[in-house]
């Protein structure tokens, strides 16, 4: 008992009252109160947003990122800025939560997604995310994790599944598959300011059958990793870091430190269909709001609607693997029982 409160004093509590005593000298000696009065929206908006990131796999940007540029009509660029700024602080303070109470992640998904993912962040900030149209950023998003949606609904309610706490055994090409997942989630979170997380989440319970009790964790410390590279990139390799996001990071910081941590105890005692149905609720809600705000037709529409398609294919050949694979194990297993 007494080294469980070590280890939450160690490696939770203490670097979060460090944050919280940098941030309030650095407000003090800026004289930056006023800019709740006039970002006080982002601060409410992270309330929620906060508790999402520890919470899910889709990260605190899963609502900083839609409600920044559908509701709000901020500039993509700003949106995924903040997004991967304020989730370097809500989600490490999540992260060391979670290994603070010893909460079980997956070791081997972590470390091989984190490299493709550092990977990832790092090519496509230059190469790809400066190229990306705003409203094609927008609905390809929404579009792409709403297939995500229907295929996990699928196989958790209707081709109901087995599930499994840790990926044993991998071999060399499956490790391989892994990191190339890990490159495609950082690309993600280059473009959009998240990613990662939600894309090896999709892949791994759904090709792998991981419970989504043990993925939700490891892809929190995952997007927390992507998050602070891409951090790191536009503050100081790019320098683009606009005024504009980190008056928004300011006065959401004393509420994400708190608010992903929470959000990480809450899930850490629901089932996984629980977490199961929270991911149904953001993707759905976040698609319904992309189509009342923008609108899309034409050009817009058709995209949006490969994307969802290629979504579907993808995620529902990863489903059919999966129930293979899973198929062989089981069969495995009993014979070796035998």
């Amino acid at each position: 008992m007494k080294s469980n409160i070590k280890s939450l004093l160690y490696i939770f509590v203490g670097p979060v009252v460090l944050v919280y005593i940098c941030w309030f000298f650095y407000m003090i000696y800026t004289e930056g109160w006023g800019l709740f009065v006039h970002n006080f929206y982002m601060s409410l908006t992270m309330i929620l947003g906060s508790m999402v990131a520890g919470a899910s796999s889709e990260g605190g940007g899963a609502v900083a990122y839609p409600v920044m540029t559908l509701v709000f009509n901020i500039k993509p660029a700003v949106a995924r800025n903040f997004s991967l700024a304020i989730q370097s602080i809500g989600m490490t303070a999540a992260s060391l939560w979670i290994i603070a109470r010893g909460i079980k992640i997956e070791t081997t998904y972590l470390l091989y997604a984190m490299i493709g993912g550092t990977a990832g962040i790092i090519v496509s900030t230059f190469t790809i995310a400066p190229h990306v149209a705003p409203g094609y950023a927008k609905m390809m998003f929404v579009s792409f994790w709403l297939s995500f949606g229907i295929a996990l609904f699928f196989i958790n309610h209707i081709n109901k599944r087995d599930t499994y706490d840790s990926l044993d055994n991998l071999n060399n090409g499956q490790k391989i598959e892994l990191l190339i997942i890990g490159f495609i989630g950082g690309t993600l979170s280059a473009i959009f300011g998240n990613g990662i997380d939600i894309c090896t989440f999709a892949f791994v319970t759904l090709k792998y059958h991981l419970s989504e009790k043990v993925a939700t964790p490891t892809s929190v410390v995952l997007m927390t990793s992507n998050a602070i590279v891409g951090t790191f990139l536009h503050f100081f390799i790019l320098g683009d870091m606009q005024t504009q996001a980190i008056n928004f990071w300011l006065v959401c910081i004393p509420i994400c430190v708190i608010g992903a941590p929470m959000g990480a105890f809450i899930i850490s005692k629901v089932n996984r269909i629980s977490i199961a149905y929270l991911l149904y609720t953001l993707i759905t809600v976040q698609f319904i709001a992309a189509l009342f705000i923008i609108s899309p037709h034409g050009m817009l529409l058709a995209a949006s609607f490969i994307t969802f398609v290629v979504g579907m294919v993808i995620f529902f050949v990863l489903t059919r693997i999966g129930k293979s694979g899973a198929e062989a194990k089981t069969a495995s297993s009993t014979s070796s029982s035998q």
